[in-house]
């Protein structure tokens, strides 16, 4: 089978691509040697099934992240037939870059400028036929592919390549006579062109590739090269490069009206967005005007739900008993299957809602410039502004966001910005916060959402603080990003990242919670002739047991104890939990009993807890996975003290001011 790659910058629509040439199928696996996952697919190129391999999102192959390493280790070492290059021709100097580097390895390749649509609003035109020419590429397309526009013409370019093995050799850029002397005696001892040009720039990952004898060779010519130029070597080798991609777009770009004009109006408004004074007052104002909109949005959906799955339950108790069935059975349907996973379902609409508006902060461009936002403050408390790229994935799903952490130029931030992600409010949260924020604070559940994840966002800073002083002291590094244009949000694009967001959420509430679930009501049910979730059931003897622990915090009943237990397992299981023993699983009665158990006091103690103690069993697992156990187990340990402390705090506190 023929392997095709696919590659490109972050945020190019490589994904996109992948989903429209293997029909949103894919593969999940591990990458050789390492723990970065693989995703790749297949499809068809005429009658032959073609595996394509979706590489990370990159901005070079210079291996300065574990992805470009990983990326450029793939493109070198395996089987490679063709690879689809995916640019964002909106910004095509910044993309060509990778491009010129495939080409230097010698690797067929073809062209997708995607988002093309965008360059036609500007009046622009490429000659495919010279670009093609030029660089080397064996086909060019132009794509939208959020609109699904030129897929099929990049098909047809990919089966072409395929089938007449293009003999395309090497993109050679003229980097002066000393430099290609040295390239030419790296060539002539069977050394590839790019790796040749990554020794010269002093990558240790290049460097180890090669056998001693050559690399001694090779360093005593390049300490003569490096005579010759008054600054650096990669500085130059990347300044050819881009003289190269300017002279490319000088020959093969046409009838551009005013690309400027495009550029000033992102200048003008970054100057607002981005400003020192007005930047974080104004993401903070859009953040709360997004829980503010979820909250009233979604609350005629959740109504409705509630009713139904309340009605649902009633009629299923009543057909049940009618046909005679078990008391037992009819509890654990009912009790344990319907109305669990039921006190979970009513808060879909919480959960879509809020991915729907991040997902259109995010496709705007946004929320890169609120991570540049935030890089400034973060280096006032002698930090780094790269954290907050994924701590804001986080929002979304803390296990992505840890992943996303492989993007990191170095250990040390790997491993702060994974250690301080669990205090992200994950979306698997919400139903907890808005289940006691409309319970105790009723027209103000925005405001205690929003202060929820201000909170975690506060002591995520705080740990990066402390874990860079005492663990990384005297090390620093920079945030280099790139800043996406302004575009109008997709609505396709934006409704499918909210429905897969919500579709995981819904297909846990029927796997893993239900699970759980029926774990509490079993546990609950036992001994045989115990009263369902009575104190001296088994669950009830275990929550006893844990009780006290939680006393100082507000909460020292067992029903609360369990809850934070299983709570681990996924947070939304909280309130199923909570659903099961207080009220029987029905969400309306439980938003009744809720305040026998808790004060307003004690319930904001216990979302704190929530929010800020083990995230669930994914996320320290993929901790597991990604640093090891030593790092699981510290993060374990380190958000069930933050969580416990600040919960007790704030319980302790306001007993004294209230």
């Amino acid at each position: 089978m023929k392997t095709v790659v696919l590659a490109g910058n972050p945020n190019a629509g490589k994904t996109t691509i992948f989903n429209a040439l293997t029909g949103g199928e894919e593969q999940v696996g591990n990458w050789p040697g390492t723990t970065v996952e693989l995703v790749e697919g297949t499809f068809l190129v005429g009658e032959e099934k073609v595996r394509l391999v979706d590489l990370p999102g990159i901005y070079g192959l210079s291996a300065f992240s574990l992805d470009e390493k990983i990326a450029r280790d793939f493109l070198l070492k395996e089987e490679v037939d063709l690879v689809v290059v995916v640019i964002d021709a909106s910004n095509l100097e910044r993309n060509l870059y990778l491009l010129v580097q495939i080409r230097e390895m010698g690797l067929p390749v073809v062209v997708a400028l995607n988002m093309w649509d965008e360059m036609e609003k500007l009046g622009a035109d490429l000659d495919e036929r010279v670009f093609a020419r030029i660089v080397g590429a064996c086909g060019v397309v132009k794509t939208v592919g959020n609109q699904g526009k030129g897929i099929d013409d990049l098909k047809r370019a990919i089966a072409v390549c395929l089938e007449a093995h293009p003999s395309v050799g090497l993109l050679r850029v003229d980097y002066g006579p000393e430099v290609e002397s040295f390239l030419q005696e790296a060539e002539r001892m069977g050394l590839n062109r790019f790796l040749a040009l990554a020794f010269l720039e002093g990558e240790e990952d290049a460097i180890a590739m090669l056998s001693p004898e050559v690399r001694e060779h090779l360093a005593r010519a390049r300490e003569d090269l490096r005579g010759e130029y008054s600054h650096n070597l990669a500085v130059f080798i990347a300044e050819r490069r881009y003289g190269f991609i300017k002279a490319l777009l000088r020959e093969s770009l046409r009838r551009v009206v005013d690309l400027n004009q495009r550029l000033a109006f992102t200048e003008y408004v970054d100057r607002v967005i981005t400003n020192r004074i007005v930047g974080i007052p104004l993401f903070l104002l859009v953040m709360y005007g997004v829980f503010t909109g979820v909250f009233k949005v979604a609350q005629p959906f959740v109504d409705a739900i509630e009713s139904a799955m309340s009605a649902l339950s009633g009629w299923l108790g009543v057909f049940l008993s009618s046909l005679g069935a078990p008391e037992l059975l009819v509890s654990f349907l009912t009790d344990g299957v319907l109305d669990g996973v039921g006190s979970i379902l009513v808060f879909v609409p919480n959960i879509f809602f809020l991915n729907l508006f991040i997902s259109v902060l995010e496709d705007s461009g946004y929320l890169a410039r609120a991570a540049f936002i935030m890089d400034k403050f973060m280096h006032r408390l002698g930090l780094h502004g790269k954290s907050f790229i994924p701590m804001l994935i986080g929002f979304g799903c803390n296990v992505p966001a840890i992943m996303a952490t492989r993007t990191l130029s170095n250990e040390k931030d790997r491993i702060i910005t994974t250690l301080i992600i669990p205090f992200m409010s994950c979306s698997a949260r919400l139903p907890v916060y808005v289940l006691f924020a409309s319970v105790f604070f009723p027209g103000k559940e925005n405001l205690v959402v929003f202060g929820l994840y201000l909170l975690g966002i506060g002591v995520g800073v705080v740990s990066a603080m402390v874990l860079n002083r005492i663990l990384f002291k005297g090390q620093d590094s920079l945030l280099i990003m790139e800043m996406p244009p302004y575009r109008v949000p997709s609505a396709r694009v934006v409704l499918k990242f909210s429905w897969i967001r919500t579709y995981e959420f819904i297909r846990k509430a029927w796997t893993v919670i239900l699970a759980a679930v029926i774990l509490v009501w079993l546990l609950a049910s036992l001994p045989p002739g115990v009263e369902y979730g009575a104190k001296d059931s088994l669950l009830g003897r275990m929550g006893t047991a844990m009780a006290p622990v939680f006393s100082p915090a507000g909460f020292g009943f067992w029903q609360a104890a369990v809850a934070l237990v299983f709570g681990v397992v996924a947070k939304e299981v909280v309130v199923g939990t909570l659903g099961t023993l207080l009220s029987g699983g029905k969400e309306s009665a439980l938003r009744t009993v809720l305040p026998f158990y808790f004060s307003r006091l004690s319930a904001l103690s216990f979302l704190v807890m929530t929010l800020l103690y083990i995230p669930c069993v994914a996320t320290i697992a993929v901790i597991k996975k990604e640093l090891g156990w030593r790092w699981a187990v510290i993060s374990t340990l380190y958000t069930i003290a933050v969580g416990w402390i600040l919960s007790v705090l704030v319980y302790q506190v306001g007993r004294i001011w209230f």
